[in-house]
C-alpha cells in the first residue's frame, strides 16, 4: 500500500475509533446518570440547612425528603462536631458553608461525602453535655436532623441526674420561685426507675466538735475538661467557675486547718476514664473522692443557668432521704454566699442529686448565681466575685460546725 494511501486509512479508522469512543461515553454517562437517579429516588434528599440562634443555644436543621440513619463523631484540634447523614444526598442548591455569629459553634459546612454519605461539619468547642443530635419527623417537613449546641439541659448537667421521681421541692425563705430553677439534667440523662445502685443512707446523726482545725472537707468543682456545663451570655463556663472558686476556697480552709479534698484541681475529668466515662462513672467518681477518705463533709459547687436571663441567686439542695446535718449544710453556705455575694436567696431543697445522694457524709450542691444572668456572669467571672464567694462558703461551713 502505498505511503497516501496508508495515511488515509489510517486517519479513517482513528475518527471511527474517537466517534465509538464518544459514543461509549455518552451512553456510559447517561447510563450512570440514570442509575443514580434511580439510586437517589430511595435515599433522602437534602435540601436546605437552616440556623437559629437564641440566648441559650444554636440550632442547626437540616432538612431531608426521606427518614434514614445518622453517626456522631468528634474531631479535635480544633474541635470539631461531625454527622454523616447515611444513604443521603446533598441538594446542588444547599448553601455549602455558613458562619455561625454564636459563642456556641462559630461555622457549619455540608458536602457530600461519598455517593451515599452527607457530611456535616460543625465548628464548636462546647462539651459533650452541651450539643444533642436528634431526628424530627413529621410537619410540614418530611424528616429533620436537629443539631442543637449551647444550655441545654439542667446547669448542673451530669451532677443533676435524676434517677428517681422527683420529690417535692422544700423551701426556706425562697424569694427566686421555681420558674427559674434548672436543676435537672437532660433528657438523656435521666432514667425513669433507679440507677441500679443502693442507696446511701446516713445512719444517725454526725457529731462534731467545733471549729475547722482537723476536719476533713471534700470540695467537688462541679463538671470540667469535655463537660463544660452551662455556658453564660459571654462565653463564661460552668466548669472554670466553680474551678476558681474551688481552688480559692481550698486555700482558706487549709489556712484554718483542716484537710481538703478536691476532686479535680484542673480543667478535667474526675473519673480515670476522662471524656470516654459514663455520666454515673463520673460522678461516682466524684463521690468516692469524699467517701474514700471519710470526709467529714462533701460540698459540690455549680451554676445555675435558665432559658432567659431574668431569674438570679443562690439554692441550697440536699438529699431528699439525708441526714439532717446535710439540709443544715446546704443552708448555712448558701445563706452565708447570699451575705456576702449580694444575690438573691432561692432557699434549701431537697433533691435526689446523685453527688448529694452517694455520698456518706453530710453532702450538699451549692448554686452559687445564674451564670445565664448577664449581671450575675459578670460577678462570677470576676476575681472580687470568687473571693467573696470563697469568702462566703468559708464562713458556712464556718457556722455548720459552730
Amino acid at each position: 500500500m502505498q505511503y497516501c494511501e496508508k495515511r488515509a486509512w489510517l486517519g479513517l479508522l482513528g475518527r471511527a475509533m474517537l466517534f465509538i469512543a464518544g459514543f461509549v461515553l455518552i451512553f456510559g454517562a447517561a447510563h450512570a446518570e440514570a442509575a443514580f437517579a434511580e439510586r437517589a429516588g430511595s435515599m433522602s434528599e437534602i435540601k436546605a440547612v437552616r440556623v437559629s440562634n437564641s440566648a441559650d443555644k444554636t440550632r442547626i436543621v437540616l432538612d431531608g425528603t426521606k427518614e434514614t440513619s445518622y453517626k456522631v463523631s468528634v474531631l479535635s484540634n480544633p474541635q470539631r462536631i461531625v454527622v454523616d447523614i447515611q444513604n443521603a444526598w446533598l441538594s446542588p442548591d444547599v448553601k455549602k458553608s455558613t458562619t455561625i455569629d454564636s459563642r456556641f459553634a462559630k461555622a457549619v459546612r455540608i458536602a457530600q461525602h461519598d455517593t451515599s454519605t452527607v457530611r456535616v461539619v460543625v465548628e464548636s468547642s462546647v462539651g459533650k453535655n452541651n450539643y444533642k443530635v436528634f431526628p424530627l419527623k413529621g410537619g410540614s417537613t418530611a424528616y429533620r436532623i436537629v443539631l442543637d449546641f449551647g444550655n441545654l439541659g439542667g446547669s448542673s448537667g451530669g451532677a443533676a441526674i435524676d434517677f428517681n421521681p422527683k420529690p417535692k421541692e422544700e423551701s426556706a425563705g425562697s424569694t427566686g420561685g421555681s420558674s427559674g430553677t434548672a436543676t435537672t439534667g437532660t433528657a438523656a440523662e435521666k432514667d425513669n426507675g433507679t440507677d441500679g445502685s443502693t442507696d446511701v443512707v446516713v445512719k444517725g446523726e454526725p457529731v462534731f466538735t467545733p471549729g475547722l482545725k482537723g476536719k476533713i472537707i471534700a470540695l467537688d468543682a462541679g463538671h470540667g475538661g469535655s463537660d463544660v456545663g452551662a455556658i453564660g451570655p459571654t462565653g463564661v463556663t460552668e466548669k472554670g467557675v466553680t474551678l476558681r472558686v474551688a481552688l480559692e476556697l481550698q486555700k482558706k480552709l487549709i489556712a484554718e486547718g483542716a484537710s481538703v479534698i478536691m476532686t479535680r484541681t484542673t480543667d478535667t475529668e474526675v473519673s480515670p476514664k476522662k471524656a470516654k466515662a459514663s455520666d454515673i462513672e463520673e460522678l461516682q467518681a466524684r463521690c468516692d473522692a469524699g467517701n474514700d477518705k471519710n470526709a467529714d463533709i462533701f460540698v459540690s459547687l455549680h451554676m445555675d443557668s435558665f432559658t432567659n436571663s431574668s431569674p438570679s441567686g443562690t439554692t441550697g439542695y440536699y438529699y431528699v432521704n439525708g441526714s439532717k446535718a446535710g439540709r443544715r449544710l446546704a443552708k448555712e453556705l448558701s445563706e452565708a454566699l447570699v451575705a456576702e455575694l449580694g444575690t438573691g436567696n432561692r432557699g434549701t431543697k431537697s433533691c435526689n442529686f446523685y453527688v448529694v445522694k452517694h455520698t456518706t457524709m453530710p453532702a450538699a450542691l451549692i448554686e452559687m448565681a445564674f451564670i445565664s444572668n448577664d449581671k450575675e456572669e459578670r460577678l462570677m467571672n470576676s476575681e472580687a466575685g470568687v473571693k467573696k464567694a470563697a469568702e462566703g462558703l468559708l464562713k458556712g461551713i464556718r457556722s455548720f460546725f459552730g
